[in-house]
């Protein structure tokens, strides 16, 4: 284990329960009224302007910049811009200056990094594809750095990047994305033919109600909790607070992907779920799966019990979450990226989660190295410490689910009846 601090973490989207009570404030304050309409009405967003860097003069800039800018919380800097920096993953049958024959780019979620893809890129490497991750602007420094962010600039980096990928591969391209890195690939993807189809994880197309007040919040409060500590604020590859813009990018690219989703998208697309996901509205990512994902061999993993809205069970499958022999009791908006084997995140990683929604004395025993069970955030019973899961068991079933959803349908079969 690592220094107790550092494993302090809550998920920055828990702070959006505190917008609940800037939002009062703000409301009694007759600042702004909630919105009325049952959808969206984002105005269309501006498309990015054309791709002008190479992924090596891309990566090279971010790592130079963050060099001068990131508070490290390790003394071995090195590793640590390793874990947060772009990365690129080469299949292994291709030559350094051969094309890959298909290629994949893989965006984070807010507050989060490209270590969230450690396992992934890996795996898609090892069946062929050229796999490339991006750090957002406003990421991998410290988290005063996502003040000053917009979405507009997390937009043109995927755009970018999405370009620079398709001129370096010669076969098909696809993106991917976790929580609100899946918003971003969405709205390229929409706007862009040529993708051949989506990887989301924990996509974050609908969060809590309230958050469409942290534009309004992040004008009056620019953070709901103060910075403070820089081990309290971060650890080794993610942010654990998150100013108030932050949020409020997040809201951009979420009313703007559910915007996009009234709309069907008829490329493969492969998505994974938990019930219990303590962000999301699991229910309506459920339907636009099943209403707005049209293509047969798409397919989406559903961790939990059977919801009562699954009548596509030929695309969907369901895998139980309460995994006593792993000591898990429910899956977590963050664990389904990880192996069990991670170094950082997987059963016996260095860096445990026990700020988790729990009693204060909870906490501290989960600190002092109690033995632990796993969930999402706020998961309580008697008798148990629980630390946030992050890392699947299913992991490998997982990813082969993934990768046959852009192959072969005879696999599908065979995978669908394991």
């Amino acid at each position: 284990m690592t220094d107790p601090l550092q494993h302090r973490a809550a998920s920055p989207f828990r702070s959006l329960l505190a917008l609940a009570c800037v939002a009062a404030c703000v409301l009694v304050l007759g600042a702004c009224t909630a919105p009325t309409q049952t959808e969206p009405q984002a105005d269309p967003q501006p498309e990015p302007q054309a791709a002008q860097r190479s992924f090596k003069d891309y990566r090279n800039q971010t790592l130079a910049r963050m060099r001068q800018a990131r508070s490290f919380q390790h003394a071995d800097t090195e590793s640590e811009l390793a874990w947060n920096g772009p990365r690129e993953w080469r299949p292994a049958r291709s030559g350094a200056s051969a094309k890959a024959e298909k290629g994949i780019l893989l965006v984070h979620g807010l507050g989060d990094s490209p270590w969230s893809f450690h396992d992934l890129g890996a795996a898609m490497a090892a069946d062929g594809y050229l796999v490339r991750t991006v750090l957002l602007p406003g990421h991998g420094t410290r988290p005063a750095d996502l003040l000053a962010v917009s979405a507009q600039q997390w937009r043109q980096l995927v755009h970018e990047q999405a370009r620079a990928l398709e001129d370096d591969v010669d076969g098909p391209v696809y993106l991917g994305g976790f929580s609100t890195g899946a918003n971003l690939v969405l709205d390229h993807a929409y706007a862009h033919p040529s993708i051949a189809g989506l990887v989301l994880f924990s996509p974050g197309f609908k969060s809590m109600p309230f958050d469409w007040i942290a534009p309004v919040a992040a004008r009056i409060r620019p953070w709901i909790v103060g910075p403070g500590d820089a081990a309290r604020d971060q650890t080794p590859v993610r942010y654990l607070n998150v100013p108030t813009n932050g949020f409020a990018q997040f809201y951009h690219t979420s009313a703007n992907a559910r915007r996009l989703l009234l709309r069907t998208y008829d490329k493969p697309v492969f998505m994974a779920v938990a019930e219990h996901d303590s962000v999301l509205d699991t229910a309506y990512l459920l339907d636009v799966f099943q209403r707005r994902f049209t293509h047969p061999d798409s397919r989406m993993i559903w961790y939990g019990a059977a919801p009562r809205g699954l009548t596509d069970t030929r695309r969907i499958f369901v895998r139980e979450d309460s995994l006593p022999a792993y000591r898990i009791s429910q899956f977590s908006h963050m664990g389904l990226l990880f192996s069990p084997s991670n170094a950082l995140y997987g059963e016996g990683g260095s860096l445990r989660i026990c700020q988790n929604g729990q009693a204060e004395r909870v906490t501290r025993a989960c600190l002092q190295g109690e033995a632990v069970w796993y969930s999402d955030w706020g998961y309580r019973e008697p008798g148990k410490v629980h630390a946030r899961l992050t890392f699947n068991p299913y992991f490998d079933w997982q990813t082969s689910v993934l990768i046959g959803t852009f192959g072969a349908p005879a696999r599908q079969v065979e995978l669908r009846n394991r």
